[in-house]
């Protein structure tokens, strides 16, 4: 089976994890498709294969030397993002892309003037949706990649390596995909997420992040009779939110900078309820972020009284650069598998988290390399062949030049 075979089967299970579910996994059919992996890790011969009751599956590549060579580890989630559907997902090959629009279904366009991330990719092959689904390349492609590397190693025995781990996981998507992770039973020294977007990515540096629930209490009365009675929730969350500076959100910001974003609003005259994010690379200006919204509430409760506004602020990740600095020998190995692989490295901090974030705080250096999908969590999400097959290279050679690393 070659790589884009794999990724498209892959494709073919709904995996999508759910935020408000108190599971583990958040979703019965991440269990499916966790299986049908243990299963396939089986049937191509590698060892150690298990799945525990949470859908983590691990599995190991025996070395095929004596010498005494560190473990590492591959890892890639499985679950895909519940900001569009991963259900019934129609991928197709877009063979030789010729740089022009490609049509997607009838009236859904993925065009290089909206998208101009497609220019990189004149000549290659690109799998894509038919637009009304995401495709799933975060993380299905990490995976492909990750199998398509361990297979090609077990089949060539001339290239020397240690033992190597593999682990993939359920609910990256909602911040929970490390929360379960057994650091102890893999038994790396370190580790890569293949989760990283297009070629030559390399991240170790990623946001501080926590999650904010922000719940208004409101009155509701009829409104024939509200007068100096009814206090709207609804509009009270419209007040809160008008306070959030408006230069500070995703949409305004890039790089380095940090934002506040909101991810929804339930509400009623009685009861509104804001969830946010919260993001900033500074773990100072994160705390001060924090901090921020904690006084937008006080202000509120000046205002309309004790106990109107609660927040509940929940930390999710923090920056993994605090724990690879000590170790950038993590680094300079994918730097040069890159370079003998022809690659031209993009080091770049993450605007967002993976799970290497923080299974680097749980003692597992674990930076992120790209795994060639783009535009992710939508309809016009794509992936080329050659970026996946490129990224299943860096994973070889990683493994290679890990062989020479007390040398």
């Amino acid at each position: 089976m070659d790589i884009t075979e794999r990724f498209i089967n892959y494709t073919k299970f709904d995996t999508q994890s759910c935020e408000d579910s108190k599971t583990v996994p958040s979703t019965d059919k991440q269990l499916v498709f966790a299986k049908y992996l243990k299963e396939e890790l089986e049937r191509e011969g590698f060892s150690d294969v298990e799945m525990d009751e949470m859908g983590y599956v691990y599995a190991t590549l025996k070395a095929n030397t004596k010498k005494d060579i560190p473990t590492i580890g591959f890892i890639a989630h499985y679950d895909t993002s519940m900001d569009c559907s991963g259900a019934d997902i129609k991928a197709r090959i877009v063979r030789n892309y010729d740089g022009g629009d490609i049509v997607l279904s009838e009236g859904i366009v993925s065009s290089p003037s909206k998208f101009p991330e497609l220019k990189s990719h004149v000549g290659e092959d690109l799998i894509v949706t038919d637009g009304h689904t995401l495709l799933g390349a975060d993380d299905k492609a990490g995976i492909a990649e990750i199998m398509q590397a361990m297979c090609y190693l077990r089949d060539h025995d001339e290239i020397k390596h240690g033992d190597i781990r593999v682990a993939f996981n359920p609910d990256e998507e909602i911040g929970k995909g490390a929360h379960h992770f057994n650091v102890d039973k893999f038994g790396c020294q370190w580790a890569y997420t293949m989760d990283g977007g297009d070629l030559g990515e390399l991240e170790y540096e990623n946001f501080n992040a926590a999650g904010a629930k922000v719940r208004i209490k409101g009155v509701s009365v009829h409104t024939g009779y509200a007068k100096g009675k009814m206090v709207n929730a609804s509009k009270l969350a419209i007040e809160f939110n008008n306070m959030i500076p408006t230069d500070e959100t995703p949409e305004e910001t890039e790089g380095y900078q940090g934002f506040y974003h909101l991810l929804g609003i339930n509400s009623c005259t009685e009861l509104a309820t804001l969830s946010y994010i919260i993001r900033d690379h500074d773990r100072k200006k994160f705390e001060a972020r924090k901090d921020f919204m904690e006084k937008c509430v006080d202000r509120m409760n000046e205002k309309w009284g004790d106990g109107t506004v609660s927040i509940e602020l929940k930390d999710q990740y923090y920056n993994m650069k605090e724990k690879i600095d000590p170790n950038m020998h993590v680094i300079d190995i994918v730097l040069k598998a890159m370079q003998e692989c022809a690659v031209a490295p993009k080091v770049m901090p993450i605007r967002g988290g993976t799970d290497g974030a923080q299974l680097s705080f749980k003692g597992l250096p674990c930076p992120n390399i790209f795994a060639g999908g783009v535009n992710f969590h939508g309809p016009y999400e794509f992936v080329s062949i050659q970026v996946m097959e490129k990224a299943m290279q860096v994973i070889v050679k990683i493994c290679e030049l890990t062989a020479h690393y007390n040398d």
